[in-house]
């Protein structure tokens, strides 16, 4: 489903990220964790295609991000850490807005809409502007709409930032139930025991390399401690000699 080939990007002569080779498959819960300013947001940013390799490819069901960029992005869905949504449109138009920019009908938008509502309970403020919404809510609509168009990708930094509990939870759920029914997941967090929680694998950034992917059991085999944590395994990643 996502496959990210050879991934260098370098601003003046710093390396933001250095050959990043990783494939994750259909059906996958992929999160990428590791320390501020290694590289995390980098290669979320060249997925989408804000920012161009300075070599590689990234491939997304196939189509490159690079010669069929249309192609590519009509296969995904991003979940920003912060959304920035205009303050003049209702929950309810930004809904059909996003869904209108993938080709999808109204009418088979007007279909999923209450549904959606549902899961956040958000039935009766969809009709308020984004100006009167919390950091919250924003954030439930901006999730919404990502899953609005059945994408086959969904990336996402950040996930659960601003949100309570209870909906960080509920937030979390529909992703991992979205991978269940053969979407895939791409996140960035620094959420480690989120990461643990719903992750199928995991990948370790660490100055702009990819220095380890793979389930947490088999991380866990490579620190030889079977009932070790995500953050044990991460800090043993990550530290400086």
């Amino acid at each position: 489903m996502l496959e990210i080939k050879n991934l260098n990007k370098k601003f003046a002569d710093f390396f933001a990220v250095k050959e990043i080779n990783l494939k994750v498959v259909e059906g996958e819960f992929f999160s990428l964790i590791g320390p501020n300013g290694s590289g995390k947001t980098t290669i979320i940013k060249n997925i989408l295609g804000l920012l161009h390799p300075s070599s590689g490819d990234i491939l997304i069901n196939s189509r490159s991000i690079k010669t069929s960029p249309i192609e590519a992005k009509e296969q995904m869905a991003y979940i920003p850490d912060e959304p920035k949504i205009w303050n003049h449109i209702t929950g309810e138009e930004f809904l059909y807005f996003s869904g209108a920019l993938y080709g999808m009908k109204k009418e088979d938008i007007s279909k999923k809409i209450p549904e959606l509502l549902g899961h956040f309970d958000l039935k009766g403020i969809e009709k308020n502007y984004f100006e009167n919404y919390s950091r919250g809510n924003k954030q439930k609509f901006s999730i919404l709409a990502a899953l609005l168009h059945n994408p086959k990708l969904i990336l996402v930094d950040e996930p659960i930032v601003g949100l309570d509990p209870e909906s960080a939870e509920v937030a979390m759920d529909l992703l991992y139930k979205f991978c269940q029914s053969g979407g895939t997941v791409f996140m960035t967090t620094h959420t480690l025991p989120v990461a643990q929680k719903y992750s199928s694998r995991i990948g370790i950034l660490n100055e702009g390399k990819l220095i380890a992917a793979d389930t947490l059991d088999n991380l866990r085999k490579k620190m030889n401690d079977k009932n070790a944590s995500l953050s044990e395994i991460y800090f043993n990643f990550t530290k400086h000699d």
